[in-house]
């Protein structure tokens, strides 16, 4: 399998090449065991499992559309005891691959593969110049990049440079470049496949269909930090480069935005029926509150008159017709008090 990714050195030109670059009678012309050796190994030269400046020539196995693909090998017996380490290897033959994808994008008008540069360094794995003077850093990495990720992002932002990164496959998820609002591509680059994230639905609170974005209430891309996700893969071809940077294959794309639409809708229906449900509890209040007449500036409030009393008057008491105090029901037939 590590054979299936060896990346050459180009011994006239200093630079590193990958197997797809030419066919595979021309690298048969520059390798082992008839060529002239200008085709080495670019590992073993540049001291990965071996010491600095060991030529190692390549072999052109397979061939294009046979049985075993075209590759590069090491002649038998020549390759290091436990062949080369797989993380370097994906590094630079994602590199070529991707490449490769980008010099096939309509828009694309430069591509630029950087050389081998020490760790840390700003350069891109792959630096891509659009139509419209855009430029795209299309970064391969192996690891995660814990606190540097923030760096290298806000410098290639600040370079007016849009960065889009592509992460070995079986890695943790990168919350780092979601916190910036970056999507996901996880590559393999042996099958030049692409997966990526989708976010699922968040909760929606009370009153959502308040809230100025609805984007996160159907599936997104890319997700927010810390979202719960789904995997989508395709092939690397389906992808597209744009301005933006990378972007999803059409009918994934569409089916997000039929998702969204359908949020909109949803949010436009539950905004009707709270208003109405409003109207409807302002009219219940209306109508047991009293009617007032609309008051002109300055005008003053009358005192409402008290409400006139009904029905009959209660008949006076009888009082007593010596001293005028008022008489029990049992002496008002004699119409005075006993000492009266």
């Amino acid at each position: 399998m590590d054979d299936l990714l060896v990346v050459g050195l180009d011994l006239r030109t200093g630079r590193e090449v990958h197997v797809s670059e030419q066919p595979g009678e021309y690298w048969r012309t520059c390798g082992y065991p008839d060529g002239d050796g200008s085709l080495v190994c670019f590992y073993c030269y540049n001291g990965m499992d071996a010491a600095p400046g060991t030529r190692v020539p390549l072999v052109a196995r397979g061939r294009l559309g046979g049985k075993v693909r075209l590759h590069f090998a090491h002649p038998p017996g020549r390759a290091p005891a436990a062949g080369h380490h797989p993380e370097t290897v994906w590094h630079l033959t994602a590199k070529h691959v991707l490449a490769r994808w980008a010099r096939t994008q309509p828009e694309v008008t430069g591509v630029s593969l950087e050389q081998w540069a020490p760790p840390g360094s700003r350069r891109a794995d792959v630096l891509v110049t659009l139509a419209d003077g855009t430029r795209l850093a299309l970064e391969v990495q192996k690891e995660l990049l814990d606190g540097h990720f923030q760096a290298r992002h806000h410098d290639y932002a600040a370079r007016n440079i849009r960065d889009v990164w592509f992460w070995r496959p079986g890695l943790q998820v990168p919350h780092a470049a979601l916190a910036e609002g970056l999507p996901v591509w996880f590559l393999d680059s042996t099958a030049a496949q692409v997966t990526t994230l989708v976010a699922r639905p968040h909760v929606r609170p009370y009153q959502w269909w308040q809230l100025s974005d609805l984007a996160p209430f159907a599936p997104h891309h890319p997700p927010c930090a810390m979202d719960p996700t789904e995997k989508a893969s395709f092939a690397l071809g389906d992808l597209s480069l744009d301005r933006l940077g990378a972007s999803l294959p059409g009918a994934l794309r569409d089916k997000l935005r039929e998702d969204h639409r359908k949020v909109e809708k949803l949010a436009r229906q539950r905004a009707n029926e709270a208003g109405r449900a409003a109207l409807e509890r302002f009219a219940r209040g209306s109508r047991l509150r009293p009617r007032l007449a609309p008051r002109l500036p300055g005008q003053t409030v009358p005192r409402r008159s008290p409400r006139p009393v009904t029905g009959t008057a209660p008949a006076p008491k009888p009082e007593c017709e010596g001293c005028g105090k008022p008489l029990a029901s049992t002496l008002t037939p004699y119409g005075r008090h006993l000492l009266c």
